[in-house]
């Protein structure tokens, strides 16, 4: 029996999951299975890092859903702070660095997986290098940043982005006693709702006492005498920092995907087909933060950064590079977050996203709460909605509330899945009872404007 060689650059959600699959697939006698990890960390939740940071977890031993160590116990050959250098796909191989010994060795394969992840965005600035600014990607990050926390010399924070990690890192560190400014060069943060849905963000954080500064962009991070952090600048002003937390974003990282030749999408992003195969490729397959999909809603090509997609993708993978199948058909761009008590939610398109793939559409936005009114906790939330103009077929949900909000918009996530309209969606069968939705959940509230806002736009 000849065994096959599966190698895998990246230990994290899509390489492992993409390891563990294969492993459950075939046995140690039919593949070998060799994995990469530059970092010190293996099958973390980067997602949970701000929580560390907050001072919700403890890590960051509680977000590892698997050590190296289990790994190994499963007959994968996984290989800690070992950096892929280089892709050789025509002589089938890899170069890698053992980043302790500074050794360089090839290794070859029968088959890859590319799951290299994502890094944060980090601008050409002047001092954005500088001691005392943080990404938060890694876990080796999360505790970089806790050692910067605990040094500083005064207790003053700004974060640069209003993003997911942004709002989040915010009230990380608002809870270590840190002042926290957010500049962000967009309208209002949250770039990822509409403006009008972002200012109620706005208004939410301000309220926490988080200092938010919009439509200004950072020109560059000003340092003392000896190098350290001092402020963050932007065209017209400075803001006082003695940490500095880098919450732009992230973009994949393809590094080493685009030296060998292989096929990128337009937000840098490696291009698969439906099995995760990279495009043009027999025997490679990408996963996780480093892909782009296919987005249901739109038809185009996207990159989202979840732990969720990347877990999926390397299931699939796993057992297609192990001569099983699998596919995965896209997305509809779902996604959650919290600032302090405030939760905020989007699946979908928003209005510019509807507008940028020609769609012509009406919008709905309703107030509500999370229990029946009269039910002591019933908490506010805003709903937005946004069908397609003649046919009402949903096209994107936005919610900001309080405790009960977010995960309402899983209830979109699936009508927008199963390409409903908001006239169908209005019929749908959801749980009721006082203490945990309105006789009239917010959603559905929503998906009647958007009915009638559709009839109007008809007429």
């Amino acid at each position: 029996m000849t065994t096959e060689r599966l190698v895998i650059v990246g230990g994290d959600a899509a390489g492992m999951s993409a390891a563990s699959q294969a492993r459950r697939t075939k046995g140690r006698d039919e593949l070998e299975i060799v994995a990469f990890e530059r970092g010190h960390f293996s099958s973390y939740s980067a997602c949970g890092i701000p929580y560390w940071v907050a001072g919700d977890v403890e890590g960051p031993d509680r977000l590892i859903a698997r050590s190296p160590e289990e790994h190994r116990a499963r007959d994968i050959d996984l290989r800690m702070r070992t950096e892929v250098t280089e892709l050789d796909l025509a002589g089938g191989r890899v170069r890698s660095l053992d980043l302790e010994s500074g050794t360089e060795s090839w290794t070859g394969f029968d088959k890859l997986v590319i799951a290299t992840g994502a890094r944060p965005v980090r601008p050409a600035l002047p001092g954005i290098d500088a001691p005392g600014v943080h990404g938060v990607q890694t876990l080796d990050d999360g505790r970089a940043l806790l050692d910067s926390l605990s040094r500083a010399r005064g207790r003053r924070a700004v974060v640069i982005g209003a993003g997911y990690i942004g709002v989040e890192m915010a009230e990380a560190l608002l809870r270590h006693g840190f002042e926290v400014t957010v500049v962000d060069r967009s309208e209002q943060p949250m770039s990822t709702l509409d403006p009008d849905m972002g200012r109620l963000v706005h208004e939410a954080m301000t309220s926490m006492g988080i200092t938010v500064v919009t439509g200004a962009a950072v020109t560059g991070v000003l340092t003392d005498d000896g190098g350290a952090v001092r402020a963050v600048a932007t065209q017209d002003a400075e803001y006082p920092a003695d940490v500095v937390v880098l919450g732009i974003g992230v973009e994949p990282e393809t590094t080493l995907a685009r030296a060998a030749g292989l096929p990128l999408g337009d937000h840098g992003g490696l291009l698969t087909d439906l099995s995760m195969r990279v495009r043009g490729r027999d025997a490679v397959w990408a996963g996780g933060d480093c892909v782009e999909v296919l987005d249901l809603v739109s038809g185009r090509e996207r990159h989202i950064a979840l732990g969720t997609h990347a877990n999926k993708h390397g299931q699939i993978i796993g057992a297609n590079a192990a001569g099983g199948y699998g596919t995965f058909p896209g997305v509809v761009g779902t996604a959650v977050s919290k600032v302090c008590d405030l939760e905020i939610a989007r699946t979908g398109l928003r209005e510019k996203d509807a507008r940028a793939v020609g769609l012509k559409y009406v919008t709905a936005t309703v107030e509500s709460t999370s229990r029946a009114g009269y039910f002591p906790g019933a908490a506010p939330m805003t709903v937005k909605m946004l069908a397609e103009y003649r046919t009402g077929r949903l096209l994107g949900v936005q919610i900001v509330g309080r405790e009960g909000a977010a995960k309402r918009v899983d209830i979109a996530a699936v009508a927008l899945t199963a390409s409903m309209t908001v006239e169908a969606m209005t019929a749908l069968d959801l749980g009721y009872a006082p203490p945990f939705s309105p006789v009239w959940d917010p959603v559905l509230v929503a998906a009647r404007k958007a009915v009638a806002a559709v009839r109007r736009a008809g007429v």
